[in-house]
């Protein structure tokens, strides 16, 4: 079995200008004929296409006939975007605007989503918010932070704290490269000085994006609220073990869409899902089972 280390899609980038003056990269992989499924891949907080995660999926989905179209976040293909602002785990407009983009060029493929943890949240609350009127033949989420609240939280205690300190680390380095492109627009220097997802979301995402603080961000944000509204199908894989969310936080049946299907697995972690005895025989199942879920709805597309 291959490990996902082993993994490196080529990839071919597109630069998509948008509406107000900025730009999303997206790195396309998979079969050359246009006419095939395709999977837009929503990554996570501070990812790309080179996240292992993302490519990993990307292999396994062009093995099986699927062309994937990755769609960094405004910041994270490797070139600062031209505007003040950058993403937050609520940014709907900007996938939206992608999907509308590749229905109006593909207009006869099976076109689905697949988001990421922060990816996840964004996927999700689109769906909510677009219900009946979403043009995806289908879509996937893993890892989701329903309630980012509740996640900044649990990721302020014990071993979370790791994760915490990565991932706020690395959106310093955005910040430092804003605050020198638009001098002013942050207090730079004591956004450096958080150490918590709260207290940079309160300094740094909040007032970028027009909410009034991370409380505000949180509240509007949170993908929870939106679930029963979707009518897309769609697929939910979690975790018991995910130590970004307390299994308080995972809904239950009833606040499902009724498109939406929820599947706990015991242990895999935030965006693991691996499973083999040893290493270097393990194998990430996730990529399969979004595949074959994937494969399914284009049948029924078709």
């Amino acid at each position: 079995m291959l490990a996902r280390r082993h993994l490196r899609p080529r990839f071919n980038r597109q630069r998509l200008e948008l509406p107000d003056g900025d730009f999303l990269d997206l790195d396309w992989t998979g079969p050359e004929d246009s006419g095939r499924p395709l999977v837009l891949v929503l990554h996570g907080l501070e990812g790309s296409s080179q996240s292992h995660y993302v490519r990993g999926l990307c292999s396994v989905l062009s093995n099986a006939s699927f062309r994937s179209c990755v769609m960094h976040y405004r910041g994270c293909s490797g070139d600062i975007n031209r505007l003040p602002r950058t993403y937050h785990a609520g940014e709907t407009g900007d996938p939206d605007f992608v999907i509308g983009w590749l229905r109006h060029h593909y207009p006869g493929v099976a076109l689905f989503a697949v988001g990421f943890s922060l990816g996840g949240n964004m996927l999700l609350k689109l769906l909510g918010e677009q219900a009946g009127s979403c043009v995806l033949s289908g879509a996937a989420a893993v890892s989701v932070p329903f309630d980012l609240a509740s996640c900044a939280e649990r990721l302020e205690k014990g071993t979370s704290r790791i994760y915490q300190h990565w991932l706020v680390s690395a959106m310093k380095k955005t910040a430092r490269q804003k605050a020198t492109q638009y001098p002013g627009r942050l207090d730079i220097n004591r956004l450096l000085e958080t150490t918590t997802f709260r207290e940079f979301d309160e300094l740094g995402t909040a007032p970028l994006h027009g909410f009034a603080g991370a409380r505000d961000y949180y509240a509007k944000d949170s993908c929870r609220q939106y679930l029963p509204q979707i009518t897309t199908r769609t697929l939910i894989v979690q975790s018991h073990d995910d130590p970004f969310i307390e299994a308080v936080q995972i809904p239950k049946e009833q606040e499902l869409g009724p498109g939406v299907h929820l599947e706990l697995a015991a242990r895999g972690g935030h965006l693991g899902f691996v499973t083999g005895p040893l290493p270097g025989c393990t194998e990430y199942w996730l990529e399969r089972r979004l595949t074959v879920f994937f494969t399914h709805l284009t049948g029924e597309f078709n």
